[in-house]
């Protein structure tokens, strides 16, 4: 049943499918898995019931070998009924969230049923939603789930910013990974620079990666 974004019935959710891929940003990018991806505005959806995905992931599971399941797009944490009723028992794969970081108070509800909580930034967010980061990042460390932080860079970020963003992920979490994804080309061409950049984190955070950002997840963080 296809539908587009108005009222669904209870613990129902609109997704864009349940395609499979390969993770491209984070620690877990280069594994194989199932992607939850809900629909956004606008977008042609297919209504799952809790149950229905439920079923759907166990059966493509069973079919193929994959690493986790992701759950991503649009603004998950505001499906936080759906995402409770769908994962509250456990799967035969970890999952993963992958998600803005704007919801702490919804995240704290889902953390026991994840495996790693992953924040995806631009790292030119205002300083109100880099605090609500920061305590996503808070509510998983004291939940003691794996959490990240992704920063896909915009062209014309500094490098200031972008390591006063790592200061303050470090303070809420030393324990957190932080991972920055460069333009694949901007990093072949400033090789130096962000070998520079990331001396500096380390000083501030000891689990800082630059990774060039696969093409693929350039188009997804720019849509």
């Amino acid at each position: 049943m296809t539908s587009g974004r108005g009222r669904l019935p209870s613990l129902s959710a609109a997704l864009a499918g349940i395609p499979s891929g390969v993770q491209p940003l984070g620690p877990w990018s280069g594994r194989r898995q199932l992607f939850v991806r809900f629909a956004v505005e606008a977008e042609t959806a297919t209504i799952y019931s809790a149950e229905a995905l439920r079923g759907d992931l166990s059966r493509l599971a069973g079919r193929s070998r994959y690493h986790s399941v992701a759950i991503t797009g649009g603004d998950v944490l505001a499906e936080i009924d759906f995402l409770l009723a769908a994962f509250s028992q456990p799967g035969t794969l970890p999952v993963m969230l992958d998600h803005d970081g704007q919801r702490p108070e919804a995240l704290e509800k889902l953390l026991p049923s994840l495996a790693m909580m992953q924040v995806t930034m631009k790292g030119s967010e205002g300083q109100a939603a880099v605090e609500r980061v920061c305590a996503s990042v808070i509510c998983a460390a004291q939940t003691h789930v794996a959490h990240a932080v992704v920063i896909v860079p915009t062209d014309t970020l500094s490098d200031g910013p972008l390591l006063r963003i790592v200061e303050q992920i470090h303070d809420a979490s030393g324990d957190t990974q932080v991972v920055v994804h460069p333009v694949h080309e901007r990093i072949l061409e400033h090789e130096r620079r962000w070998a520079h950049w990331l001396e500096q984190a380390m000083t501030v955070h000891a689990d800082v990666r630059v990774l060039p950002r696969p093409p693929a997840a350039a188009r997804v963080a720019e849509s």
